[in-house]
């Protein structure tokens, strides 16, 4: 680990995580480029370690992102706009940092011959309604073209793929904690509406999982339970002391979807299972097309597949997802407050 990392939106809920592993697993230096200036000097007061330097800038911009990644040898990308209804309102938004900001994060790498890239993507890539995932599944088309177009380079581009990960930064269970201390109805969508469940510890182990196997464009999900949102919300109110909890139905959001994919059918098909993961490798094929019509040696896969979804995962149940809960630190922190 005595090594030279970056970790692009190294602020937000995921970025602070994998910060703090790579300096407990004994990093040289790790680097944090993001925009705002006021949690960046949250980060430095929280953690505390002279080996952690922090670059303002945009991935938008490329030139912060080369003044960054200049020397490190490992990148972690997870900047990126996540919010579905922001990105709504304000798609381009969504394409200037999500698709152009990862390329250049990807180019950049690349000029500096970084050794790897591992570009984290979201379950609302996989069959995409909304803005934030049709940019997200274009981030992972940028990574995967350029492994596809450069399998010599010096530079491992991959990707990683999770669901909702609990308590991270605009997530639900905040919301739900929140109404719950303030003796308020539980708002939620739709009681059928259905997510996969992962804590920031599991997300960070995926990528760490990806760093440690991946070849160049390879896809790495990690396997999760899920539980429908009124089974959350009353899984929450639950921890807290509430067993019966009034519950207000405010309808689907602008771009929600009833259930999440981890994995297209497609994809599943190609998919080599590892026990708590699923890699699916690149499809390095070229354009010439011509040559598989008139020779053979093409994908050969069965797509009479279902998808990794949220609604064909393990299902649990308000007391499986209370021991999931439980293991949370913010939760333990939150039934103190009762």
């Amino acid at each position: 680990m005595n090594a030279r990392y970056l970790v692009t939106g190294g602020t937000g809920s995921f970025g602070s995580t994998m910060v703090r592993r790579l300096l407990a697993d004994g990093a040289s230096e790790v680097r944090v480029l993001s925009r705002d200036e006021a949690k960046q000097d949250d980060l430095r007061r929280a953690v505390g370690d002279d080996r952690l330097r922090f670059f303002l800038g945009d991935v938008r911009d490329v030139a912060s992102v080369r003044e960054a990644v200049d020397g490190v040898d490992h990148v972690f990308h997870a900047a990126a706009l996540k919010q579905v209804p922001s990105c709504e309102f304000f798609p381009m938004q969504a394409v200037r940092t999500n698709v152009e900001g990862s390329s250049n994060v990807v180019e950049a790498a690349s000029a500096a011959e970084v050794s790897s890239v591992v570009c984290l993507s979201t379950d609302k890539a996989v069959y995409p309604i909304n803005a934030m995932g049709m940019s997200k599944a274009l981030m992972e088309r940028v990574a995967q073209a350029y492994a596809r177009s450069r399998p010599h380079s010096a530079t491992t581009v991959s990707v990683t793929r999770y669901g909702n990960v609990m308590f991270s930064r605009g997530s639900v269970i905040p919301v739900f904690v929140a109404q719950v201390l303030d003796g308020e109805p539980l708002t939620i969508t739709d009681p059928k509406m259905t997510r996969f469940l992962m804590s920031l510890d599991e997300s960070v182990d995926l990528v760490d999982y990806a760093f440690d196997h991946a070849e160049p464009g390879d896809l790495f999900v990690r396997k999760a339970p899920a539980c429908t949102i009124e089974v959350l919300a009353r899984a929450v109110a639950s921890v807290l002391g509430q067993d019966d909890p009034q519950i207000k139905v405010l309808g689907a959001r602008h771009g929600e979807k009833l259930y999440e994919s981890l994995l297209g059918r497609e994809e599943r098909a190609r998919a080599e299972d590892a026990g708590h993961y699923f890699r699916v490798p690149l499809d390095a094929r070229s354009l010439e097309y011509e040559l598989f019509a008139d020779t053979g040696g093409g994908s050969d896969v069965d797509l009479d597949q279902e998808d990794y979804s949220s609604h064909t995962t393990t299902r649990l149940d308000v007391e499986a997802v209370k021991d999931l809960l439980l293991r949370l630190p913010e939760i333990r922190a939150a039934r103190e407050e009762v």
